[in-house]
């Protein structure tokens, strides 16, 4: 089973829904964390250590975790997903570019 970690800013879009679409999708679990104080649900070094992948919306994302997280991240595969904060929860869009972009990257 494989374990995603799906990062934006507040946890209330973008990340929460590729959380919902990858839930127990082909054999994965899925959980979903903002990189922001103020986000829904904040990244903790836990959430990155259970994940397999970890993928962030955007490279501020990544960015952020590389300053906070440095050592917990050392051997993660993170893929940076380039999707701009311009999406509300669940939009079909959203869904669309999401699935074919985090697809390929699935066992």
């Amino acid at each position: 089973m494989q374990k995603l970690l799906f990062l934006c800013s507040q946890n209330r879009r973008r990340s929460l829904t590729a959380e919902k679409i990858f839930h127990g999708y082909q054999n994965c679990k899925a959980s979903s964390a903002g990189t922001e104080s103020n986000a829904r649900i904040k990244v903790t070094a836990g959430m990155i250590g259970w994940a397999d992948i970890i993928f962030c919306m955007e490279k501020k994302h990544v960015r952020r975790l590389k300053e906070k997280y440095a050592d917990e991240i050392r051997d993660k595969k993170i893929i940076c997903l380039n999707i701009p904060d311009e999406y509300e929860n669940m939009d079909e869009e959203l869904q669309e570019i999401l699935m074919s972009s985090v697809e390929e990257y699935l066992e």
